[in-house]
């Protein structure tokens, strides 16, 4: 994966400039830390009552469509898990960098000399590959063949002994390994203009791909939330991830996207349909009467960083007030050089580091105190890689310190390289 883009996004507004970037995210309260809150009903909206029905009547729609059912048999599993630390200060490790010890070890040796204290390690990246070896007939087509731990249960054992919280990272709708097996699930592409007036053909010629070549699930399509929700209860329950953190949670954002055809999203908003998804994932992974960090995991949601300070859903979909309902915490991505040129009045983005990190969590932490939520749901990304300039150790510092400027103490670092070279530097 690129350091430059997380998401593979280019922009697909104006509006957007370069923020395609990653997405992780939280939204917890003290007492949710402590295991406290206890989850009494899960319907939060509209949306939670639409995704009560999806489990009824699963099995009929993917019958009327010609879909295969699949049956996903019952996760069991009591993999050990620690407690949320009050303020996490996590970086991320990719599963190629997870299955080669020697490279992670020198990753853990950083966390455990530093303050930081959490992992964001993937569990499925935007291969679609998942990054644990599995005897579950409905995961084992999915599992790597390029990178992954096979001794990732026994990794995250040791990661709890030193007391670090590990984070799986979940990217869910580019998918192309899944998209390829189940065509009939993806994004399709249209045949081209139906009139001279240029409205596009409901008629569909094969599968749609960004700009990089790769196929997204519709976000509209269930049987992929049944897939989604089954991987999430094994790396839980068996494998011993503490945290679920979903990433690529959006419509694509790059690529032909005139052309894309959602066949399984028609008839709702791009908002709508993001939303019933989240409330399905809360509704299955959280259920009403279960415990957050006893019995459930805590949930997180990666969003573009311009959803702090935009109300429009940047085209994907993806709105910050749709979120807070399902989450335990959303982490809009604040990767400032990924800022359009002009955001803000500044001409070079990455000359305001400090400014843009400080008003965009600012606008975040604001909008959820108003939407009736803590402050605390928003734990944003922040930066150490390079792009499209070198990302100092004193740039690093002003991101921080703008976070702690605006009351905020926890944060996720991003390098795809999992080199973090001004991180360590900083800290």
């Amino acid at each position: 994966m690129s350091n430059a883009r997380r998401n593979k996004t280019t922009p697909v507004l104006s509006v957007l400039g370069l923020v395609g970037v990653c997405g992780v995210g939280w939204m917890i309260s003290t007492s949710v830390i402590h295991s406290e809150i206890v989850y009494e009903s899960g319907d939060t909206s509209t949306a939670a009552s639409s995704s009560a029905q999806h489990l009824a009547s699963a099995q009929e729609a993917a019958s009327s469509t010609g879909e295969k059912t699949i049956v996903y048999p019952a996760v069991e599993g009591n993999a050990a898990h620690v407690k949320m630390p009050e303020v996490v200060k996590a970086v991320y490790m990719s599963q190629c960098v997870a299955g080669a010890p020697g490279i992670r070890a020198k990753l853990v040796e950083f966390v455990e000399t530093s303050e930081l204290n959490a992992i964001v390690i993937d569990i499925k990246d935007s291969t679609g590959g998942v990054s644990f070896p599995s005897d579950d007939p409905t995961l084992a087509p999915y599992v790597s063949d390029e990178c992954g731990a096979y001794d990732m249960k026994a990794f995250i054992e040791s990661l709890h002994e030193k007391s670090i919280y590990v984070i799986g990272r979940i990217t869910v709708f580019q998918d192309p390994l899944f998209a390829n097996k189940h065509p009939e699930l993806a994004v399709q592409r249209a045949c081209g203009p139906s009139t001279s007036s240029g409205q596009v053909s409901e008629e569909t010629c094969g599968m749609w791909k960004n700009n990089g070549g790769l196929s997204f699930v519709d976000v509209g399509a269930k049987p992929f939330w049944d897939y989604i929700a089954h991987l999430s209860e094994v790396s839980y329950r068996q494998i011993g991830f503490d945290e679920l953190n979903f990433d690529y949670i959006r419509f694509p954002s790059d690529g032909p996207i005139s052309e894309a055809v959602y066949t399984h999203s028609n008839g709702k908003t791009k908002t709508e349909a993001v939303e019933e998804f989240f409330a399905y994932l809360h509704e299955k992974l959280q259920p009403a009467g279960s415990r957050v960090g006893e019995n459930a995991p805590v949930m997180s949601a990666d969003m573009f960083g311009m959803v702090s300070s935009h109300e429009d859903d940047l085209g994907i979909g993806q709105v910050l007030e749709s979120a807070l309902p399902y989450f335990d915490f959303v982490a809009p991505m604040i990767y400032v050089s990924h800022y359009p040129k002009g955001f803000n009045g500044y001409s070079n983005v990455n000359d305001h580091v400090y400014d843009i990190v400080y008003s965009e969590t600012k606008h975040a932490m604001a909008r959820a105190k108003a939407a009736g939520y803590s402050e605390d749901k928003i734990r944003p990304w922040l930066q150490s890689f390079d792009y499209p300039v070198s990302y100092t150790p004193a740039m690093v510092e002003s991101q921080i310190k703008a976070i702690n400027d605006v009351g905020m103490r926890s944060y996720f670092f991003w390098d795809a390289a999992n080199k973090y070279t001004s991180l360590r530097e900083a800290l």
